[in-house]
């Protein structure tokens, strides 16, 4: 056993305590849950989802439980950017922690307005990119679904910011490095992977889905399997670091994200069981390395020990 782990890392030359982070989505903006956990203890907190205007989001019921996790179809509700510069970053300012601003739209033109509404303010350390929205301009498909779009997106807001810039990928596609190395050209200092996966609940007595808008987006335990896939997948096809999402529970579950190639994890669908799971992870996470003698958490990371399955997807994805 040691006394001191280093579990701080930087990125783009914005330092973060630690490897634990909360998910876009999960946490409100961030201010709502100052009395509920210690923020102070986190790498950082990934604020709810910012556009433009304010969005209502989708009617109910946008909410549905499952085995092993929830379906949502929120929508990207959201008070909007004006309302969060005005509400709630002045609150953020005193949180402890770094904040990640997660911007959302429906336009490339809405990404760059966005993001050059929030880069004059002081106490936002970086941006996440969700591209998993709705392209209004070209019938509606999602950004993160075209890869071309997706690096275009990342392209323009690269040349409007110093701040790192992490692209947040869905799995939603067949091969999710070809996207990460995508946007790894186009000038991201990470992504986030995975978003939520596609997902459906029926009610067999009414015989109508459980969701108003029939398909919503799975989180929770149940993804983690494919969400370490994913990761790892991606992990051997690009050099910038990985934020690893989907279904962390558990100190555990965080470590073998890391194992698989993420440099830190979010925490998503376990925040709202538990506002202080996050918290409660990063501590349990260094009192691991210091039982196993690791001084940097960076030691850890990608050390997972399968050499042929690497082989056969390093084979896989040059094919």
């Amino acid at each position: 056993m040691i006394e001191s782990v280093k579990t701080s890392w930087t990125l783009r030359g914005v330092e973060f305590k630690n490897r634990v982070f909360t998910a876009s989505g999960t946490f409100g903006y961030g201010d709502e849950v100052r009395d509920l956990t210690d923020a102070g203890a986190l790498g950082g907190v990934c604020t709810k989802s910012l556009s433009r205007k304010p969005r209502d989001g989708n009617p109910p019921s946008r909410i549905v439980e499952t085995a092993g996790g929830m379906l949502n179809s929120i929508g990207l509700a959201n008070i909007g950017v004006e309302s969060f510069l005005r509400q709630k970053l002045p609150l953020l300012r005193e949180l402890k922690t770094r904040i990640i601003a997660n911007i959302a739209a429906s336009s490339v033109e809405e990404y760059c307005e966005v993001l050059d509404m929030l880069e004059p303010e002081s106490g936002i350390s970086a941006y996440e990119i969700n591209v998993s929205c709705p392209n209004v301009k070209e019938g509606g498909l999602n950004f993160g679904t075209n890869c071309r779009k997706t690096a275009e997106i990342t392209s323009m807001l690269r040349s409007r910011t110093a701040k790192p810039l992490i692209i947040k990928l869905t799995p939603n596609v067949t091969h999710v490095s070809e996207f990460a190395r995508a946007v790894e050209d186009a000038g991201a200092d990470a992504v986030s992977l995975i978003n939520t996966v596609i997902g459906m609940a029926v009610d067999v007595r009414s015989r109508k889905p459980r969701l108003s808008t029939v398909t919503g987006g799975l989180s929770g335990p149940a993804i983690k399997p494919i969400a370490l896939a994913k990761v790892y997948e991606t992990a051997q096809a690009v050099k910038i670091p990985i934020f690893g999402i989907g279904g962390i529970a558990t100190v555990q579950d965080a470590l073998e994200f890391l194992l698989v190639g993420a440099a830190a994890v979010q925490v998503g669908t376990m925040n709202f069981i538990d506002p202080n799971a996050a918290a409660s992870i990063a501590a349990e996470m260094e009192d691991f390395f210091k039982l196993n003698g690791i001084a940097d958490a960076q030691d850890f990371v990608g050390t997972l020990k399968a050499d042929i399955g690497f082989s056969i997807l390093q084979s896989w994805l040059s094919s």
